[in-house]
């Protein structure tokens, strides 16, 4: 199978000659990534109310390395803002981004769709409702919002599947042709459908809604490490599960049949796509609200960059993800200073003129 799924992208056309093949991840492209992390860690971490140089900044990270010790200059009260006030924040936007754009990309990949994200397609919309229905029902009122570390979470995946599953059978329920613009529409009805549960919620539950909105409209603010602990077991599974099966979505973008004829079972591997991308979506959603068009804005990006293959798109996605929710989280921090503008905000305003321009291109890119 493995030679098979490797030789997948020359099977598309008969004849097709062997340079027509898809690139695989260039050095480069994944260096450019990584370093992009790098940059977002230490822009972070060095902005904020209290401005600090990045160059102490980093060799404070530096330090957090067993064996490392370097002099960076900073006092014991702006090492604690360091290590534990903004970091675990920045750690957060790394992993929500990189969460939330490597399951739009798998969704892309699964649904053969550029426009496929988990906010378009409801995922979101269900796990907000799963979550708010904890919060405004009495289970969350308790521990606020990150005193579950169990039950949010669970929630927030039963909610991100039922979501995807309707969204799935309402845009294929028309037949087996199904277009962009149906499938868009099926996430647009079925997140209709979940916001009116959710404004059913509230309205029953008027105490809860200050903090419900407060979650809904996205936020990065963490108190110290739990969010990360919480969020990174999820991180880890969704980033093997995905990463592991890339090439298969080079496989089912030719067609069942052909993927077939390969020796891939094409709806075990989407069933199995969809779970782990719902699941990096539960657990994002979960720790930061709901926070759109991350999913289409990167991996679109890195799609028009670097390349159309998911070999090439899913890893990319992972590293630029967080690293754009990052630097976007420091818009957020800095841009109404003192105040915060909630983050799912500002990546509202990039991701609607991204979203037009998608959706002028998308026929070019399908076809």
């Amino acid at each position: 199978m493995t030679r098979a799924l490797e030789k997948a992208p020359a099977t598309r056309r008969a004849g097709t000659p062997r340079a027509s093949r898809p690139a695989g991840l260039r050095p480069g492209w994944l260096l450019a990534g990584v370093a992009a992390v790098l940059v977002a860690l230490v822009a972070g971490v060095s902005l904020g109310p209290v401005s600090l140089p990045p160059g102490s900044v980093a060799a404070e990270l530096l330090n957090l390395i067993p064996g490392v010790r370097v002099d960076s200059g900073l006092t014991e009260r702006e090492v604690a803002i360091v290590t534990e006030l903004r970091l675990p924040r920045v750690v957060l936007g790394l992993l929500v981004g990189g969460l939330l754009a490597l399951a739009g990309g798998c969704y892309q990949g699964v649904f053969r769709n550029p426009l496929a994200d988990p906010y378009l397609l409801g995922v979101a919309a269900g796990a907000g409702l799963a979550v708010t229905a904890v919060i405004t029902l009495g289970a969350g009122k308790a521990g606020a919002l990150t005193g579950l570390p169990i039950t949010i979470p669970l929630a927030a995946f039963v909610g991100a599947l039922g979501a995807v599953a309707m969204t799935y059978l309402l845009g294929v329920s028309g037949g087996r042709g199904r277009s962009t613009a149906t499938l868009i529409l099926a996430g647009v009805a079925v997140s209709a459908f979940l916001s009116a549960g959710q404004t059913y919620l509230l309205q029953r539950n008027s105490d809860s809604i200050q903090q419900v909105y407060s979650w809904l409209l996205g936020r990065l603010a963490t108190a110290g490490w739990h969010d990360v602990r919480l969020v990174l077991p999820y991180f880890l599974v969704t980033a093997l599960v995905v990463l592991l099966h890339r090439r298969e979505l080079d496989v089912l973008s030719v067609g069942d049949d052909e993927a077939t004829g390969l020796g891939l079972h094409p709806q075990r591997s989407r069933y199995l796509l969809i779970v782990a991308a719902s699941l990096g979506t539960a657990a994002a959603v979960s720790a930061s609200g709901l926070i759109g068009f991350v999913g289409i804005i990167v991996p679109h990006t890195v799609r028009l960059l670097a390349g159309s293959s998911y070999r090439v798109i899913l890893p990319l996605s992972l590293l630029f993800g967080g690293a754009f929710l990052a630097l976007t989280d420091v818009v957020a921090r800095t841009a109404a200073a003192p105040a915060e503008v909630p983050i799912g905000v500002v990546t509202a305003l990039l991701g609607g003129p991204f979203f037009v321009l998608v959706l002028r291109t998308s026929r070019r890119v399908l076809g």
